[in-house]
């Protein structure tokens, strides 16, 4: 919602991470001690910061011992074995090496949507997805646009495209074209990629997800990292150090190499995760009911220490200040005679944020424009991307519904709603031609919109329309717009 056409001169850009610049390497006693603040006291540097035992370098941390890592793996596979949650995605294939297939399937689908999204909201869109396309071939057979639709809501929609289109690419087809995904492992027909090195080549996959599909579905040895095994491993070591840091996560990954069962590597990983969701979480950790709460350091510290807390480890990251943006949309209903009206939504960039999904028409627009400069900005954008001229025809409403905020993970995007009804006798007429090969706009009626696959801020947009026709049309004007 936070930007317009390919063309458009207001369109936003990201800045990505790799620009940010690397914080200096700090002890890591000061990590920890560097901006904390004492339970219901003043900040620090108001006040002396509490003392926290020193653990020297991150490098200098020493691995498990062979005891430790045998009585860590037993305990946690039979803790697991009695309390890991149903998952549909833990249910695994058929057997054999079609099941095994179709087993990695699942793990990676499972694994793509639990990325920044709650288990619980998981659940419900994995079921459907595997209904709907339930083997990799079924998903080689869609388009971008039924994915889209399928995750709509699930956020971080880059996910989706990447599922569907690992499947022809350089690595396993002699073709310059660029697919990723779905499409490259079922064009190659070579199977689902079995080893971490395979899975790695694959566009789309990182390292904790090749090492959570090869152990799990294949059974390879290999670790897998994730946020909730960075806090186990954290608290099991007592290590403060930013977790973010390159040097302290190759840590974690040998450290958590070195538990990793030979016989259950998928059981024992998820284990780990499974620990981490729901008794060693971030806030709150149950540690009267951990497994392994013997060979916690972090907890032995906090027993001797009362300044200190289980839940100082690992440090926390201060996370990037959002950079607020703002954004007019315009909701255009077009009326002809006495048929039901039709909504011009329009596509966005094929690259870039929100790649490739429908909206309304938007632009970008300064803090500062009041009703009557986001209009006129508004005015000249469907003018230059459409050809159209609201002055030029019979406007029947045009009314400001109302602003909300919408949170993208490094944007608080401000988004103002007008709507804006216009009466026409030819419904093309004034929008300019366009290739079907090239799609950039639709007109849509209120059932296909709904039926669409459409991102939460642009439902929301939708659902304030028909709230403020509801609220303030009669009965007859509602019934002749849609």
């Amino acid at each position: 919602m936070n930007s317009p056409l390919p063309l458009s001169p207001f369109r936003i850009t990201l800045l990505p991470l790799s620009t940010m610049k690397p914080q200096k390497k700090q002890p890591i006693g000061d990590k920890l001690n560097a901006g904390k603040r004492k339970r219901g006291g003043p900040a620090a540097g108001n006040v002396p910061s509490r003392t926290v035992p020193e653990v020297g370098d991150i490098e200098d941390l020493l691995p498990f011992t062979d005891g430790e890592v045998r009585s860590i793996r037993a305990s946690l596979l039979e803790w697991y074995d009695n309390n890991r949650r149903d998952l549909p995605w833990r249910r695994g294939g058929d057997g054999g090496e079609e099941g095994e297939d179709k087993g990695a399937y699942g793990v990676w689908v499972s694994e793509v949507m639990l990325q920044q999204t709650r288990v619980q909201t998981v659940i419900e869109y994995y079921n459907r997805w595997m209904l709907k396309w339930p083997s990799l071939h079924h998903l080689a057979s869609s388009s971008l646009e039924e994915v889209n639709e399928m995750w709509a809501g699930l956020g971080y929609y880059r996910r989706a495209r990447f599922l569907l289109e690992v499947i022809a690419s350089q690595w396993l087809m002699p073709s310059h074209e660029f697919y990723d995904g779905a499409k490259m492992i079922v064009t190659g027909g070579e199977g689902f990629p079995r080893t971490v090195a395979q899975l790695l080549k694959v566009p789309g996959i990182g390292e904790y997800t090749a090492g959570a599909i090869a152990s799990i579905a294949f059974k390879e040895v290999v670790p897998a990292v994730d946020g909730n095994v960075i806090r186990v491993l954290a608290r099991l070591k007592a290590i403060s150090a930013n977790p973010k840091d390159s040097v302290t996560m190759k840590k974690f990954w040998r450290l958590a190499g070195q538990l990793v069962d030979n016989s259950r590597p998928g059981d024992f990983n998820q284990s780990l995760m499974e620990l981490g969701a729901t008794v060693c979480t971030p806030l709150n950790p149950a540690c009267s009911s951990c497994p392994i709460s013997s060979k916690c350091q972090a907890r032995s510290i906090s027993e001797k220490d009362t300044s200190v807390a289980v839940t100082d480890y690992p440090v926390k990251v201060v996370k990037i200040k959002k950079r607020n943006d703002f954004s007019a949309v315009c909701v255009l209903e077009i009326l002809r005679g006495t048929q039901e009206s039709e909504f011009l939504i329009v596509k966005r960039p094929e690259e870039g944020l929100l790649a490739g999904l429908w909206e309304f028409p938007s632009i970008e627009v300064a803090k500062e424009d009041d009703s009557s400069q986001r209009r006129k900005a508004v005015d000249r954008f469907l003018k230059q991307f459409f050809g159209f001229d609201p002055r030029k025809c019979n406007i029947v409403l045009r009314e400001d519904i109302g602003e909300f905020v919408h949170i993208f993970t490094h944007i608080s995007l401000n988004i103002y709603v007008e709507l804006l009804v216009v009466q026409l006798k030819d419904k093309t007429h004034f929008l300019r031609k366009q290739t079907e090969k090239n799609t950039s706009w639709k007109l849509v009626d209120c059932e296909a919109l709904a039926s669409m696959g459409l991102t939460s801020s642009v439902r929301k947009v939708y659902s304030m329309i028909q709230k403020f026709k509801q609220n303030n049309l009669t009965p007859q004007k509602q019934k002749k717009l849609g």
